[in-house]
C-alpha cells in the first residue's frame, strides 16, 4: 500500500470526482495557493457534466427582457415543490454570474446571438429565456473540456496533482475528522492524507434500469460520507428524465444501464421541448394537456409521472412515446435542427433515426438525485474535514424536483463556496439560517450508519439500518437484478407496497453483500456493487418514509400535500439568509 503526506506549509485539499463541481473547485484551490489532490475513477471526462445538453442557467449582467434575479428564484421555488431551501436558491442565483464569468477564465466559450450576446435559451419551467450554451446541444462536453484543459495546465506546472483511474474505496478519519481517502489504482491501495476532503462524484443514475447517466455514476459519494457518519437529506427525490431516446429496435434505450455495445445515453435536451417539440403517443395524439396545463413546458416530474401513467392507462408500463421535433422545421426553417442540436442529430442518425423527418421514439430515464450529502451553504457536511459539492450533496436548492439547467450552475456555485469554507473556515459547521444535517425521512433525525434496511432507534439518539423481518434474497444480487428491482419498485410511480417488497430484496441482497467484507477488493466493481446497494437501500428508506407524493418522489397510495405558496416559502428570506463576508475566489 503506497501512501502520501501533505506538502510542508501548504494546506492540502483532496477532491474526488472530475465533473464541473469537482474541476472548477480543484482550479480554484490551486489559485489560490492550496495543495490539490484531484482523483477521478475513469478518464477525466468520465462525469455526468460531459453528457449534458441542456446547458446552465443564470440571470446575467444584461439578461433577456423582463427577466431577473428574483424571476429565476421563483421558478427555482415553484420547480422544488414547496421543498427548497429558500436561502440556498437565493445564494444559487444571485451568485450565478459572478460564477459564469469565473468559467470565462478558465476558457469556457458559450455560445452568442447575432448581435454577439450571450445566446439566451427557455426551457421548460423557466419564465424568459436565460440558458447558456456551448456548442448547441454540447453544454456539458464544451465546459468540461475547457476546465479539463485548465487542470491538465495547472498539473503540468505542478499546481494541481492528478491521479486518474483511481478509485475511492473509503475515507480516513481521525475520531470524526476525515483526514484523506483511500483509493484503488491498477488493482493496489494507496492512501493521501489531506487537511480536508471535497466530494464531487456526482450521482447514481446507474440504480435504474434506463438512465441519462455513464457508467461512472454509482452513488460512490454518497456511500463513502455514509460510511463515515454523515448526515443524508432528500433521498427519495430522484428525477426522471422525460425524453431519453428508446433504440428503435424495440431493444433496450440508448440511455441503458450497463449497455456493453458502447453506446453513451441519449438525452434528448430540455431545450428541445422549449423550442417547439411536442409528445404523442403511439397513436399520433398529443396527451400532456390531459395532465397538466403547461404540457411540453411542465416540470421534469410532471412530464416523467404524465408519460409513465398515460403508457400505464394504455396498457404499456414498459413502453415509449414518441417526440416530434418536425414543427421546429416547419416554424424555424429546413435545418434549424441540425444547427442548433448537432449532437442530437449526428446521434439520432448514429441510431438509424431521422428526426427533422420522424418522431423519434423516448422514455423516461433516471437523470438526476435531488437528494445526496447533508450541507450547509458552505459545502460543509457534518463530518468534519468532509465536504461535498454537486449532484452528491444536497444544500436543499433542489427541493423535491431540479428545475432544467440548474445543475450544472449547482457544480460551479457550491464548488466554489466549499473551497473558500476550506481555505478560510469562514463559519463553524451546521451555522444558523441553513437547513439541519437530517434525513428527509419522518423523524428528521440524521442517518450515521449502514448496516440494513430500515432505520430504527439503536437507544443512544442515533438510527442505524437493521434488516427487514422478512428479508430475502429471491434472484441472485447482480447490478441488474438490482437495477430490475430499483425500476419496478422504486422509480416514477411507487407505492407503499412495492415499496416494501423492494426494501425486503434488498434487505436479503445485504446480508451476502456486507460493507466489512469488500475495503480489501482488488475490483473496482465490487466498491460500486457494495455503494449501489446501499444507496438503494437509503432511497427505499426515505421514500417508505414519505407517505404523501411531492415533487419526483409520487406514491399512488400517497397522502395529501399541504399546499405552500411561494410568498409562504419566501417570507423573511431575507433574514433567514446571511452572506458571510469572505474574499471571492472568483473575479467579478
Amino acid at each position: 500500500m503506497t501512501s502520501e503526506n501533505g506538502t510542508a506549509g501548504r494546506r492540502r485539499l483532496a477532491v474526488v470526482g472530475s465533473g464541473i463541481a469537482g474541476l472548477y473547485a480543484a482550479l480554484l484551490a490551486a489559485e489560490a495557493g492550496a495543495d490539490v489532490m484531484l482523483l477521478t475513477k475513469g478518464a477525466l471526462a468520465d462525469s455526468n457534466t460531459y453528457f449534458a445538453q441542456g446547458g446552465i442557467s443564470a440571470v446575467l449582467d444584461e439578461p433577456s427582457p423582463g427577466d431577473t434575479v428574483a424571476a429565476h428564484i421563483a421558478d427555482t421555488l415553484k420547480a422544488g415543490a414547496g421543498h427548497c431551501n429558500p436561502a440556498a436558491v437565493r445564494v444559487l442565483c444571485t451568485e450565478a454570474r459572478r460564477d459564469i464569468a469565473g468559467l470565462g477564465r478558465f476558457g469556457v466559450r458559450f455560445d452568442l446571438d447575432d448581435d454577439g450576446d450571450p445566446a439566451l435559451g427557455l426551457e421548460a419551467a423557466h419564465s424568459a429565456p436565460r440558458i447558456l450554451h456551448a456548442g448547441g446541444d454540447a453544454t456539458g462536453a464544451g465546459i468540461a473540456n475547457a476546465l479539463i484543459c485548465a487542470v491538465l495546465a495547472a498539473q503540468a506546472s505542478g499546481r494541481i496533482r492528478l491521479l486518474g483511474h483511481a478509485s475511492v474505496t473509503a475515507l480516513l478519519q481521525e475520531g470524526r475528522r476525515v483526514t484523506g481517502v483511500e483509493f484503488l489504482q491498477a488493482g493496489r491501495l494507496g492512501k493521501i492524507q489531506a487537511d480536508a476532503v471535497l466530494l464531487a462524484t456526482g450521482g447514481a443514475g446507474q440504480l435504474f434500469a434506463q438512465t441519462t447517466n455513464p457508467s461512472v455514476a454509482t452513488a460512490d459519494g454518497l456511500a463513502l460520507a455514509w460510511r463515515a457518519g454523515a448526515a443524508v437529506a432528500d433521498l427519495e427525490f430522484f428525477q426522471f428524465h422525460p425524453t431519453c431516446l428508446v433504440r428503435p429496435d424495440g431493444g433496450a434505450a440508448a440511455g441503458s444501464a450497463g449497455n456493453d455495445d458502447g453506446q453513451d445515453p441519449l438525452l434528448i435536451s430540455e431545450a428541445v421541448r422549449g423550442e417547439g417539440a411536442i409528445l404523442v403517443d403511439a397513436h399520433g395524439r398529443r396527451f400532456l394537456h390531459g395532465y397538466h396545463p403547461d404540457a411540453e413546458l411542465a416540470p421534469r416530474d410532471v412530464v416523467s409521472r404524465s408519460i409513465a401513467l398515460h403508457l400505464a392507462a394504455l396498457g404499456d408500463p414498459n413502453g415509449h412515446v414518441y417526440l416530434d421535433a418536425r414543427v421546429i422545421e416547419d416554424a424555424r426553417g429546413a435545418g434549424f435542427l441540425e444547427r442548433r442540436f448537432p449532437t442530437i442529430t449526428r446521434r439520432t442518425r448514429e441510431a438509424g433515426l431521422d428526426w427533422t423527418r420522424e418522431p423519434v421514439p423516448v422514455a423516461p430515464a433516471a437523470h438526476y438525485w435531488m437528494g445526496g450529502i447533508s450541507t450547509d451553504l458552505h459545502g460543509r457536511t457534518s463530518v468534519p474535514g468532509l465536504f461535498a459539492a454537486g449532484e452528491v450533496a444536497c444544500t436543499g436548492v433542489q427541493g423535491a424536483n431540479r428545475l432544467a439547467s440548474n445543475s450544472l450552475l449547482e457544480g460551479l456555485v457550491f464548488g466554489r463556496r466549499a473551497v473558500e469554507a476550506f481555505l478560510g473556515d469562514l463559519l463553524p459547521s451546521s451555522p444558523n439560517g441553513t437547513p439541519p444535517l437530517a434525513s428527509s425521512a419522518a423523524g428528521g433525525l440524521p442517518l450515521t450508519h449502514a448496516s440494513g434496511a430500515p432505520l430504527v432507534d439503536s437507544g443512544d439518539g442515533d438510527r442505524t439500518l437493521v434488516p427487514y423481518p422478512e428479508g430475502k434474497m429471491g434472484e441472485e444480487f447482480s447490478r441488474g437484478a438490482l437495477r430490475r428491482v430499483m425500476t419496478a419498485k422504486a422509480g416514477v410511480l411507487r407505492s407503499g407496497e412495492l415499496l416494501r417488497e423492494a426494501g425486503a430484496v434488498l434487505a436479503g441482497w445485504a446480508a451476502v453483500v456486507r460493507p466489512e467484507a469488500v475495503p480489501q477488493a482488488a475490483d473496482p466493481r465490487t466498491h460500486e456493487d457494495a455503494n449501489l446497494l446501499l444507496a438503494a437501500q437509503l432511497l427505499v428508506h426515505a421514500a417508505r418514509e414519505r407517505q404523501e407524493s411531492l415533487g419526483a418522489h409520487y406514491r399512488d397510495d400517497g397522502l395529501p400535500v399541504p399546499v405552500i405558496s411561494l410568498e409562504d416559502q419566501a417570507r423573511d428570506l431575507d433574514e433567514e439568509f446571511r452572506m458571510s463576508p469572505k474574499a471571492s475566489l472568483v473575479h467579478d
